[in-house]
């Protein structure tokens, strides 16, 4: 169903509880907590703008991290405000709590147009269990529920989803902020009746995060193209052997089944006929969780078997090439999971050759592409092509959830129009 969104709002003067995505990557220089990539800053600017014209009194809301309960000073939402300030070029208010009579007293205080960001709201266990006797707290200084937080709206938190219940309740609006509005029409409405061709490009890890993807979409392409570590998986169930390559043996019958489906629906449905394929050596070093860092040497292609001692690392020249002329000639495009290790340079060629593919199709033939979130936005990116496809997701579980189907708690507590 359709949701209110702030278009449909008067906020006039009122408080609005606005639930945002502030969960940005930050890193420690000479003492302070430094912001790395504000892209989830910037996305909701657009929304936090029309509020401010509207009148509205701003309460944002946001995560970051996961201070398990704790008042982790390096998780701290502070220099989050700084930032908005800077880009807003506007006060951005900052009040180190989300409950309490501070922040009932800051709140008091907002005129019309004001901006005041709470402290991450995870510093309280109760948020991630949707406590009500919580959520009742974080309401008490809202008249007005906005969510804009898209990555967050696949989890039923208080922030996200219990704060919208009690406003409702109220008798208060709860509505979807730009950001929200425009991932429900891209990742929704633009793909329940794509424009065709319609080729879905999916990498990544495994099958088992994504089968229920392929499964939804196996009704609506007319080609997918698997790429990624999956791809292993699909080889083993074929037989082939994958050597020390990054598979779900578990899923071999999941992977057949999903082979077998889209034969049944006359679905284009395409695996690498060649693979870059290098031996791990362990580097010696390990990375911050203590895991050993492997470092990859004798890089090569394989077209059938792996060898015991190699693993698959992206999909080869030649799988590559197909993929891109599939492309080429699409209309609706949609991209989740890249095509290899895209991180390492060696791995890179395809992922890129991807990424390009996809641009040239939406620059040149007029193609709508659509990118799920995730590790396809961190391809495109690093390539600096983020800015020539329609549309890029700012949701990872969230995006892929939607697509399969799934109701978003964030999404289901808005108000329909």
């Amino acid at each position: 169903m359709a949701k209110l969104t702030i278009r449909d709002l008067n906020v006039r003067g009122k408080r609005v509880f606005l639930r945002v995505d502030y969960n940005v990557p930050m890193e420690e220089k000479d003492g302070q907590m430094v912001i790395n990539d504000d892209t989830r800053i910037r996305e909701t600017l657009p929304t936090l703008k029309m509020l401010i014209e509207q009148g509205g009194r701003l309460i944002l809301a946001a995560h970051c991290g996961r201070p398990k309960g704790q008042r982790e000073p390096s998780m701290s939402l502070r220099p989050v405000a700084a930032k908005l300030a800077d880009l807003l070029a506007r006060p951005v208010a900052f009040v180190d709590d989300c409950i309490g009579e501070k922040v009932e007293k800051t709140v008091g205080a907002l005129k019309d147009g004001d901006v005041l960001l709470f402290e991450n709201v995870r510093y309280y266990n109760e948020e991630e269990k949707n406590d009500p006797v919580f959520a009742e707290k974080l309401a008490k200084v809202a008249d007005v529920y906005v969510n804009d937080a898209f990555g967050a709206a696949h989890r039923a938190h208080a922030s996200t989803e219990g704060v919208a219940r009690i406003v409702a309740k109220r008798g208060g609006k709860c509505a979807a902020g730009l950001l929200m509005e425009r991932e429900l029409k891209f990742l929704g409405d633009e793909l329940e009746n794509p424009a065709r061709p319609f080729v879905v490009i999916l990498g990544g890890a495994k099958v088992s995060d994504k089968i229920k993807v392929i499964d939804r979409l196996l009704e609506k392409a007319d080609t997918i193209l698997i790429g990624g570590a999956m791809a292993y998986t699909f080889r083993l169930a074929h037989g082939q052997p994958v050597g020390k390559s990054l598979v779900e043996p578990d899923h071999k019958g999941t992977a057949l089944a999903a082979e077998e489906k889209a034969k049944k629906l006359k679905v284009n449905f395409e695996l690498p006929e060649d693979v870059l394929i290098a031996k791990p050596v362990d580097s010696g070093k390990v990375n911050k969780k203590g895991r050993p860092i492997m470092d990859f040497v004798d890089i090569r292609t394989a077209t059938d078997s792996i060898p015991d001692d190699s693993e698959g690392l992206s999909i080869g020249e030649k799988a590559t090439a197909r993929y891109a002329k599939i492309i080429s000639s699409a209309k609706t495009i949609l991209w989740n999971g890249p095509m290899g290790m895209f991180e390492d340079p060696r791995f890179a060629a395809a992922t890129n050759a991807v990424a390009q593919a996809v641009v040239d199709a939406t620059q040149k033939n007029g193609a709508k592409s659509i990118i799920g979130g995730g590790d396809s936005v961190k391809a495109l990116n690093k390539a600096k092509l983020g800015d020539k496809v329609t549309f890029m997701s700012t949701g990872g579980g969230a995006s892929l959830e939607f697509l399969e189907g799934a109701v978003l708690p964030g999404v289901a507590a808005l108000s329909d129009k």
